[in-house]
């Protein structure tokens, strides 16, 4: 056993040393290849040319919408509501029938009125022919004057209730006409103030429903003194012209990017309010799909200058740091330079720049993270494309 178990030993022993000796001459091998450092390749990065585009500058407000009309549908005469011919919430045309009262007794009293101007026509018409009689009777001295100022006098009250008759039967026929409620324009119906079976107008003219037209819509905001005038510059008559078209108000939701809805200024207030220095406006816009509803929060901008002519780089492009905005440039020699720039008013998904950049310089637009200044970069070169003229019409007054 313990010869079996020294042999064993010795063969691992072998085999260890034979594993070393074979390790130690890869070592040895190994050192006569040498260990150089291959550096990477410069960093890829996408660099562009300023582009030049019109620029607008334009104030940025807020306000609300509201609708262009607002009226409550009132029972106008007293009856039961019969039915209700309409869904809460849509759209009605205008003159279309929203509800019915009860219409039995108008038809009554409509009826009863047509009966009285026959029997004040067949009243008229016996005094004329009594009043001709006697007229020619007393020409014949067979006749007394009384008797012809007599039916005189009846043939003229004959006259006037014929009259006062034809009157009771438009009155009749405008209370049955009250019976039916029309819309008064097109527009958006509101839910339904009285169920069908309520007695309605007794005593009031009761409040059955809301309605309101808002295509187009109205947007109200506020300009301060200092801003009335910069856009009283630009636009000299139309700004407190109520009737002008000429200048172009653009607004947009809380939920919406940028200022997708084109108006106009449809009215601006006389005077200042004299406890807040500002000036009550309202513009009008289109609103076909119904997706402006009144009394919603708009963002509003209004153009206050004419368009002019800026270098224009993709806002990504621009970095911000300690000693303000700046955009990596590559020269000719492929290397990062930070410039500091002075950015204007900005023109839809662009940035004005008016310093620090000309038309021939190159920056980087994709891949900053990877353009450290005083280092190379490998520029692939791709050219901008300038906002279109609608994406740029407004940017912010400075």
């Amino acid at each position: 056993m313990i010869r079996t178990t020294l042999h064993r030993l010795g063969r691992m022993q072998r085999a260890l040393a034979g594993t070393l000796t074979s390790m130690l001459f890869l070592g040895i091998g190994g050192c006569d290849r040498p260990n150089t450092y291959v550096p990477p390749p410069p960093p890829p990065v996408i660099i562009s040319q300023p582009v030049v585009g019109p620029v607008t500058p334009y104030l940025e407000l807020t306000g609300n919408t509201q609708a262009i009309k607002t009226v409550e549908l009132r029972a106008r005469v007293e009856g039961y509501l019969e039915k209700i011919l309409f869904r809460e919430g849509e759209i009605v045309k205008e003159g279309q029938l929203l509800f019915l009262i009860q219409q039995n007794t108008y038809q009554a009293k409509l009826k009863e009125a047509k009966a009285q101007v026959l029997a004040d026509k067949a009243r008229l018409m016996h005094a004329e022919t009594e009043f001709a009689r006697f007229s020619g009777l007393l020409k014949q001295n067979a006749a007394a004057q009384t008797d012809v100022d007599r039916w005189h006098y009846e043939r003229d009250s004959a006259q006037a209730a014929v009259m006062a008759s034809e009157a009771n039967v438009e009155l009749a026929q405008l209370n049955l006409s009250y019976t039916e409620v029309r819309a008064p324009f097109t527009g958006r119906a509101g839910r339904r103030l009285k169920d069908p079976g309520n007695l309605v107008g007794a005593g009031e003219k009761t409040v059955l429903a809301e309605i309101n037209q808002i295509d187009p819509i109205y947007a109200y905001f506020t300009i301060s003194e200092h801003d009335l005038l910069r856009v009283r510059g630009q636009h000299q008559d139309e700004a407190t012209n109520p009737h002008t078209p000429d200048v172009p108000v653009f607004l947009g939701l809380v939920n919406e990017d940028g200022y997708p809805h084109q108006g106009k200024l449809d009215f601006a207030g006389i005077r200042l309010d004299p406890t807040t220095g500002t000036l009550l406006l309202r513009a009008i816009f289109p609103n076909t799909d119904y997706s402006i509803l009144p009394g919603l929060f708009a963002r509003l901008k209004v153009p206050v200058d004419a368009a002019q002519s800026a270098l224009l780089i993709p806002v990504e492009a621009i970095g911000y740091d300690q000693l303000g905005p700046y955009v990596l440039v590559v020269d000719d020699k492929n290397l990062v330079e930070r410039r500091s720039i002075t950015t204007g008013p900005p023109a839809g998904r662009m940035m004005s720049v008016s310093d620090g950049l000309k038309s021939s310089d190159w920056i980087v637009v994709d891949g900053l993270l990877r353009a450290i200044p005083g280092k190379e970069v490998t520029p692939v070169r791709q050219p901008l494309a300038a906002e279109p003229a609608g994406d740029s019409a407004g940017a912010p007054a400075r």
